[in-house]
């Protein structure tokens, strides 16, 4: 049986079983990411302030990536773990968005064109993320604005550094292990 940090020495039982923890250990949290999002009773931010939610938002998706850099630099399969680890920032940064819109709408409903459903701020979250902007549901007042400017430039550094520093811990975790 060959050692799990080089692919070529893996068994076929072994490629399996690391593509499926690579596959399905992701899949399941987010799917408890997204469950939390649609199930628990949260409604309201009255005693929190939108920065205290982002600083808040913030803090858990860089503790998720921290998380997630130290399983990639531990795993014996660092590109799955990479491949993992993108699976599971992603998703839970923009459902910290969508969060965070929902609140601001049902807080201040002249925030957005229209008042914003679970399903309608991650669709917007969505939207912005992608650049796609349908145009269907708008920041209508400079605070919702400045929030959705901050995501914006979150898309960029995540998208930018995040998956580039994903990158270079995949690589140094493989070159130490060889």
């Amino acid at each position: 049986m060959g050692r799990a940090s080089d692919s070529r020495n893996l068994t076929h039982s072994e490629r399996r079983r690391l593509l499926w923890r690579a596959v399905i250990r992701p899949l399941f949290m987010v799917a408890i990411c997204v469950v939390a999002y649609f199930v628990l009773p949260w409604t309201s931010i009255d005693d929190l302030s939108v920065p205290g939610l982002l600083v808040g938002g913030l803090i858990v998706v860089l503790a998720v990536a921290a998380w997630q850099l130290q399983r990639i630099i531990t795993s014996e399969a660092p590109v799955l773990q990479g491949v993992e680890a993108l699976a599971v920032i992603l998703p839970v940064y923009l459902l910290g968005f969508s969060a965070t819109y929902l609140l601001m709408s049902e807080r201040f409903p002249e925030y957005f064109s229209e008042p914003l459903t679970r399903m309608g701020a991650l669709y917007f979250s969505l939207t912005v993320f992608s650049t796609v902007g349908f145009g269907d549901i708008v920041a209508s007042t400079d605070p919702a604005r400045a929030v959705v400017s901050l995501q914006i430039i979150g898309n960029m550094i995540a998208i930018g550094v995040g998956i580039r520093l994903v990158v270079a811990v995949v690589g140094w975790s493989r070159r130490r292990r060889s």
